[in-house]
């Protein structure tokens, strides 16, 4: 537990006129407060309905009281829940009354900090808070809901438990070279780590899942003037998002559209056709396009069916980031819709003018991206979980590495310590002062 914390204090619902307001007040002060507040006596975890007294006594607002004693709380700590009317004005001067009592107004995200620091919560279930707070789709709800609940925790802890098991084996059997048996060459060793190879591995599907769950694809559309991207764009938003013409260069500036496919959230991103060009606007536009493009998690380039391939714009492509050709305008051909997969990437053959192979570019996103309509078994992740679990699965490889090749304990036990250590920083058995204050500094005042 925490000792001698400030008690803080603030608005726990949003800005703006509602039925209901809440004042979250947590610290050990939170007693002391309701008794000069309400002057009645406060039953824990009971709901009484009470009038909020200014200083001179007056009436501020009425409502329900409910009181929390540390440690049975949110944050672990002492808590007050002030529930009154929704108004603004009011909900002010309710919380102006309980500073001046001693609270103080609470930072961003203070009261989960408090919980995480007060191991109510740990850092990736800390994190599930805002995730589920900020939650665009019924999916991501709900995968945001069993993070919270510690499924991703759960695994998490597992792994680490699994290798401190084996760090503890290993680093035995170099402590007792002198035995007849050699116990890193026994099999043993070498079929755990690969077993650690495979839960990480599986993991880290779920988790890129998870984050696509929170964040979204980001796709951007590129190729020359009239290819159809601004077309595939409102096809793909249901609605006519982009200006269309016939007249090459219409769009000159980037256009964002947040849609969903099945729940999937996808950012996609019209740019300017790209082509040579002495036009001083035209040629902002197409660098803002490239800018656009190296940051992309997918390029999607619409290439004119009956033209040949832009081999010049093929060139100016990042080599990192999943390319697939849309061969649009397949309606003049006379040919059908299809999805080709080659070495070199995937192609799809459609139209957007008729909606032909509009689907299969729809599954196709999702698919490229390992993408699941079910949630059952997802939990919301991160950007720096993913980036965790993949140090942790190269430090786990480079053991496996060096115990079959240099059969050298010391070095497998030291990749097993730093996987242990990647992989702890997802739940915070082991951070960073730093990492904390970005995490919890990102959520909203009153949680």
């Amino acid at each position: 537990m925490l000792l001698n914390q400030d008690t803080i204090a603030a608005i726990a619902t949003p800005l703006g006129n509602g039925g209901v307001g809440i004042i979250r007040i947590s610290g050990n002060l939170a007693p002391e407060i309701a008794g000069q507040l309400l002057n009645k006596s406060l039953i824990p975890r009971y709901a009484l309905f009470s009038s909020f007294l200014d200083n001179d006594g007056s009436v501020i607002d009425s409502g329900i009281a409910l009181y929390f004693p540390s440690p049975a709380s949110y944050t672990g700590e002492d808590t007050l829940e002030l529930q009154g009317h929704g108004g603004s004005v009011i909900l002010d001067m309710l919380l102006r009354r309980v500073l001046s009592l001693g609270a103080r107004l609470a930072n961003p995200g203070e009261f989960t900090e408090r919980a995480f620091l007060n191991n109510k919560l740990d850092l990736a279930q800390a994190e599930a808070v805002a995730d589920l707070i900020e939650s665009s789709t019924e999916q991501s709800a709900r995968s945001a809901q069993k993070s919270m609940q510690g499924v991703f925790s759960e695994q998490i802890n597992k792994l680490v438990d699994e290798l401190t098991e084996l760090r503890v084996y290993v680093e035995a059997a170099i402590d007792f070279v002198d035995e007849e048996i050699d116990f890193l060459t026994d099999g043993m060793v070498e079929n755990r780590i690969v077993g650690l190879l495979e839960s990480i591995g599986q993991i880290r599907k779920t988790a890129q899942q998870g984050r696509l769950l929170r964040d979204g694809m980001t796709v951007v559309l590129a190729g020359k003037p009239n290819a159809g991207k601004s077309s595939l764009l409102n096809a793909l938003a249901g609605h006519e998002a982009a200006i269309v013409t016939d007249i090459a260069g219409t769009t000159r500036d980037i256009l964002r559209e947040r849609i969903q496919l099945d729940g999937m959230p996808l950012h996609v991103i019209d740019t300017a056709g790209l082509r040579e060009s002495d036009n001083a606007i035209e040629k902002e536009g197409i660098r803002r396009a490239h800018e656009e493009i190296r940051k992309a998690d997918k390029i999607l380039l619409l290439i004119d069916a009956s033209e040949p391939e832009p081999q010049d714009i093929l060139t100016t492509l990042p080599t990192d980031i999943d390319i697939t050709k849309i061969y649009n305008k397949i309606d003049l051909l006379g040919l059908s819709s299809s999805i080709q997969q080659t070495e070199q990437g995937a192609s799809c053959y459609l139209s957007i003018k008729t909606g032909a192979g509009l689907e299969l570019l729809k599954q196709h996103l999702k698919q490229s991206v390992g993408f699941n309509e079910s949630t059952d078994n997802i939990f919301i992740a991160r950007r720096r979980h993913i980036e965790a679990l993949r140090k942790g699965y190269e430090h786990v490889s480079s053991a496996l590495n060096q115990l079959q090749i240099s059969q050298a304990g010391e070095l497998v036990a030291e990749d097993l310590r730093q996987a242990q250590i990647s992989l702890a920083e997802i739940t915070g058995t082991i951070t960073s002062d730093d990492l904390l204050g970005k995490i919890f500094s990102s959520f909203c005042i009153g949680k």
